[in-house]
């Protein structure tokens, strides 16, 4: 990667239709910790993807490998937590541009090697990932057709994780940070027409540690009126009571078709 000044790996999954013809190409982002393998061996979103045509890409979540001290010191910070950011802070800025590179390399990449439609894209994403996907359709007006998340890290200036993340690569300057905060974008955003998906589960642990706030995020939208169909997730009866939707991929599984569904609906309109 010429933007991170590392190898990166990426997963894609060709539906059976790209061997006839162009496909639109549906961008996932993972979540902290995660590499591009996450997403591909524990969604199950292959079928749906096939049964709609869509290219499905899914990159690893930060450059690895940059010899820079301390980026394997925490989960949460550094390898594997890029953040979807562009680092202004040494010394993250010369590899730490994960923003740019999905925005503007991987896609060149993929359409240069696969046969994709290139004027059609959407993203969607978890976690920090669901932070990623909307922040990057929030900036970029009418550049995805759509966006869906799944637990998003929805008001990251206002959390512990995001506070870590985005201080580190951005310093102190919490006006910095607001750039890369979906909830701040949401609130200036009069860009095309965006309906936004969220799922969330409500057993989560991270949404009871106020990580995720996807309150402060429903706000924003509903005061300027931005289509947003939030879930709140829950377990029936008919599962044990104690096996809530929480965090995990078994969450994300659940739900991945409604998700490929939601993207189609926009990326074959």
């Amino acid at each position: 990667s010429a933007e991170l000044k590392c190898k990166m790996k990426f997963g894609i999954y060709l539906p059976p239709k790209a061997e006839t013809g162009k496909c639109p190409v549906l961008y996932w982002l993972s979540g902290l910790t995660c590499t591009e393998q996450n997403f591909i061996t524990k969604a199950g979103f292959q079928q749906a993807a096939a049964e709609h045509g869509l290219i499905v890409v899914a990159p690893d979540t930060s450059p690895r490998g940059c010899n820079i001290e301390g980026e394997d010191e925490s989960w949460d910070f550094g390898t594997g937590a890029g953040f979807y950011v562009d680092a202004t802070e040494d010394p993250w800025k010369t590899n730490y541009r994960m923003y740019s590179y999905i925005k503007d390399e991987l896609p060149k990449l993929i359409n240069a090697n696969f046969p994709t439609d290139p004027e059609r894209m959407s993203i969607f994403g978890h976690s920090m990932g669901g932070h990623g996907a909307l922040i990057l359709a929030l900036k970029n007006p009418g550049k995805y057709k759509s966006v869906s998340a799944f637990a998003p890290i929805c008001n990251p200036i206002q959390c512990q994780w995001g506070k870590k993340a985005l201080g580190g690569y951005l310093g102190p300057d919490t006006s910095k940070w607001e750039a890369y905060d979906a909830t701040q974008l949401v609130k200036s955003y009069s860009g095309s027409h965006l309906d936004i998906l969220i799922d969330q589960g409500k057993d989560d642990q991270f949404l009871s540690a106020g990580q995720l706030l996807p309150d402060n995020f429903i706000a924003a939208c509903t005061e300027r009126k931005i289509p947003v169909v939030f879930r709140l997730q829950q377990a029936s009866h008919f599962c044990s009571p104690w096996l809530g939707y929480d965090h995990s991929y078994f969450f994300i599984a659940s739900f991945i078709n409604d998700h490929i569904k939601h993207h189609a609906k926009y990326l074959k309109a």
